[in-house]
């Protein structure tokens, strides 16, 4: 069997790690996540212009098409701190859009749309339906050809994270039987296309959006022989920087529960001195070290065949199951307040039942990992 322990940190990915961490612990303190809940955008745009100075969008996007040319194990630490910080914008779905361009388009479209991206232009991706099916390839919209020429789209898609602020949409559908990617303008959907969705997360936007009636030239299709492969780079990137997300939202939340056992008092003593909550406080540490190392080694293989896609599983299964259960002990350790929205412990644990509806849950990538292992 391949090793799967390695674990690699770059000097790219160190440095990215200090600036990230500065700069999302400035520019996204608690009081500004919760401010932005009631915002519209739910996100500052003057921040998500620093991120794009910053050069962020174009981390993991090859030189030639105008990024860093770095990886998307580079992309980790930047999204680990966003986590860890709740700070809030379009940055996953952008950075997931390129991968989907990366992996599924034709040079032409690549030399077109990923410099717009690595400038800040938002893209996100129209991947999830009725159905919730983490498999990608099982599509119900469709992409009929017309005798005009055209594509004529139709069903709906839910969960379309950043679709208000998005300028693209690149929506899976099904073609001649096929798999297909489809590049769907915002303009060309109708004013009511789009309806804004409640979710766990209130941090987070989603949208659904309807496609019935959207017609989109043949050359808004991506490379029709890539769109399983796209779909399959797709679906482990995500899981990747959501586990990086995770992972940093566990380091959070594991420090604001310090803080408040260190300083409440309870029959004479600080509560921290308690076995009760000692204990386990230990255990949600021992598990957030966990996933951060399954984090980096899967960061660090990702592109390998294989390996890269058993260790990202892994990392996802031990950051949902470290982050939940970080959250949740925070919440009771909090006591009464725990269970009020007020407990910013509650903002975490929302995050992680958000990021194990996306995806794949632990279960999900287990039961991936049992038929890959054995």
């Amino acid at each position: 069997m391949q090793d799967l322990g390695r674990l690699g940190f770059s000097e790219d990915q160190a440095t990215l790690l200090d600036v990230a961490t500065s700069f999302c612990s400035a520019k996204s303190p608690i009081s500004k996540v919760r401010r932005l809940i009631e915002d519209e955008t739910g996100h500052d745009p003057d921040i998500w212009r620093e991120i794009v100075e910053l050069g962020w969008l174009g981390i993991a996007i090859p030189e030639e098409y105008g990024g860093a040319g770095l990886q998307l194990a580079e992309v980790v630490p930047v999204m680990e701190q966003m986590g860890r910080y709740l700070l809030a914008g379009p940055f996953l779905s952008a950075t997931l859009a390129a991968q989907a361009i990366l992996a599924g388009a034709t040079e032409d479209q690549k030399r077109t749309l990923l410099p717009k991206l690595a400038e800040g232009q938002i893209a996100t991706l129209a991947l999830c339906e009725a159905s919730d099916d983490w498999d990608l390839v099982n599509i119900a919209c469709t992409a009929q050809s017309t005798a005009s020429g055209t594509l004529r789209l139709s069903g709906e898609k839910r969960l379309v994270c950043d679709a208000g602020s998005a300028t693209t949409l690149i929506a899976s559908v099904m073609h001649e039987g096929r798999p297909a990617l489809v590049l769907v303008d915002r303009s060309s959907l109708g004013p009511k296309a789009l309806r804004r969705e409640t979710i766990i997360d209130e941090t987070r936007r989603a949208w659904s959006v309807t496609l019935d009636g959207v017609e989109v030239a043949t050359d808004a299709m991506l490379d029709p022989a890539r769109a399983q492969a796209a779909l399959r780079h797709i679906h482990l990137s995500a899981n990747l920087l959501q586990s990086a997300e995770m992972c940093g939202g566990t380091q959070a939340v594991i420090d604001y529960t310090l803080d408040y056992l260190k300083t409440r008092v309870q029959f004479g003593q600080l509560i921290g001195a308690y076995q009760a909550l000692k204990h386990p406080t230990v255990d949600a540490y021992v598990g957030y070290e966990q996933a951060r190392s399954h984090l980096y080694s899967a960061a660090h293989c990702f592109g390998e065949q294989g390996v890269g896609e058993i260790a990202t599983r892994m990392a996802k299964a031990q950051a949902d199951a470290a982050m939940s259960f970080a959250a949740d002990r925070a919440i009771q350790f909090h006591g009464g307040f725990g269970f009020t929205y007020d407990c910013d412990a509650q903002l975490y644990r929302r995050r992680a039942i958000w990021h194990a509806s996306q995806f794949g849950d632990a279960a999900y990538h287990k039961a991936k990992l049992a038929d890959l292992l054995l």
